[in-house]
């Protein structure tokens, strides 16, 4: 039996989606939204393990039951925010539903997801997962270096993703990011020139650090892509979204799960995780290695000297995202948006765009 076959549907209790990190670990509650996996015992003790706090907080917690079972489960989701990073709710949607409607139809390794809450109405949602560290596995940091045997590893699980693409004919959920970001105007050129003037531009040239440059380019990709087969992407697929476990890699954190070329997926992927010299020698083999994996699951992929093309140009996809990018640890935006930007210098992604 397969396991996307296998992988078990979470249950979606009628509960209200919490607000605060001590709501979402109040014994009480968490006795409703895990009901299903637990035979509906009582909780009588919590005790919070981990607490990771990015846009969305992490939370790892056992849970003692009314008959001396100890579980363990991770909660991710929009706790103890202010009002513009709740405005952020329906990214958790979007990963509820991925857990709720896509997992169980692939092969990508991901948590096992046994609750999703979701209040449609107020656009809000938290997902609660076994916790893979107890049964071994590592979550890479976003700063993890990737060797590029590491790279075919990550590549495989995006392949299992991206065949599983006919799902979007039912999907239109599933929305086309890179073209809605192009249409975004709440980062006005402005505001994206003085995020390139900072650090995360310093090794950059002066036409590839240039706001209305970008601007362009990414109007540019975007309608490009959206005239190409569509496939369903991850999105965001850096270091910091991945975990390793004995049978291998597998990917989290699906908030911006999306339909675009397979190569936004995979440019991005490829130079937010590689360093820059190794994805120097090494980006076209690995493109190939993904082509086979995707032919190899029935999938009509374009030509080598077309996919080549493609890939250089999706690159601006990733630039773009990580040189909006504002509340994540400037270290984390500093490395990323300095290897995309080296990229689409090296693969002059703005000339093949149309951008003088």
């Amino acid at each position: 039996m397969s396991q996307a076959i296998a992988r078990r549907v979470p249950s979606q209790p009628r509960v209200a989606v919490p607000a605060t990190l001590a709501e979402a670990l109040d014994a009480a509650w968490l006795g409703e939204a895990l009901a299903a996996v637990s035979g509906s015992r009582a909780i009588v003790a919590v005790r919070q393990v981990e607490v990771i706090r990015t846009v969305a907080t992490k939370v790892r917690f056992a849970v003692t039951f009314e008959d001396g079972e100890v579980a363990h489960f991770c909660l991710k989701g929009l706790l103890d925010v202010d009002s513009m990073t709740a405005r952020g709710g329906p990214t958790c949607v979007l990963e509820a539903d991925f857990y709720g409607k896509v997992a169980p139809i692939t092969d990508v390794r991901v948590p096992d997801a046994v609750a999703t809450v979701i209040d449609r109405e107020a656009q809000q949602a938290v997902t609660i997962m076994r916790d893979l560290t107890i049964d071994g596995a590592a979550f890479c940091s976003a700063l993890d270096p990737f060797t590029a045997d590491d790279a075919v590893m990550s590549l495989e699980q995006l392949s299992l993703l991206h065949a599983r693409s006919a799902f979007l004919d039912e999907a239109d959920w599933i929305r086309p990011r890179a073209a809605e970001l192009a249409k975004m105007s709440y980062v006005t050129p402005d505001m994206l020139q003085e995020l390139l003037d900072g650090p995360r531009g310093d090794n950059l040239s002066s036409r590839v650090r240039n706001a209305q440059n970008l601007a362009v380019a990414i109007k540019a990709l975007a309608v490009r892509d959206s005239a190409r087969p569509q496939f369903m992407i991850h999105g965001d697929a850096h270091a910091g979204n991945t975990f390793r476990t004995g049978e291998g890699m597998g990917l989290i954190d699906w908030q911006l799960l999306q339909r675009g070329g397979w190569a936004l997926d995979v440019a991005y992927h490829l130079n937010a995780v590689l360093p820059t010299e190794i994805a120097e020698t090494d980006e076209r083999r690995l493109l190939g290695e993904y082509l086979a994996m995707m032919r190899g699951q029935g999938m009509t992929m374009p030509n080598t000297e077309e996919a080549w093309m493609q890939y250089r140009e999706a690159v601006t996809y990733g630039y773009y995202l990580w040189s909006i990018t504002r509340r994540v640890d400037p270290p984390i935006i500093v490395q990323f948006t300095d290897r995309l930007g080296k990229a689409v210098m090296r693969h002059d992604s703005f000339g093949l765009l149309g951008v003088s």
